[in-house]
């Protein structure tokens, strides 16, 4: 499994979470903290909105899957910063 891990100056990690990382917010008291609303829209397209961590509505998509994968893109280009640490 692949991971962008972000480690700040101030000491604090972050990173998109999976299953696999779970037992990282067991080592030092982490907290899960919701990212994104992928949702879908009146006319039944899907869109991501970023809000929660200060990010922008993400463009409509016509599936789920291609928002997810649009959310995943976001936190990880933009979100996760130049300092982030990358893990196998």
């Amino acid at each position: 499994m692949d991971a962008l891990i972000a480690v700040r100056p101030d000491g604090q990690v972050a990173f998109l979470y999976d299953d696999e990382l779970g037992a990282l917010l067991l080592e030092g008291g982490g907290r899960v903290q919701r990212a994104s609303h992928v949702e879908p829209t009146p006319d039944g397209r899907w869109q991501a909105d970023l809000a929660p961590i200060g990010g922008p509505k993400l463009p409509v998509t016509d599936d789920r899957r291609s928002a997810l994968n649009a959310e995943k893109n976001w936190i990880e280009g933009c979100f996760l910063d130049s300092s982030a640490q990358s893990s196998e």
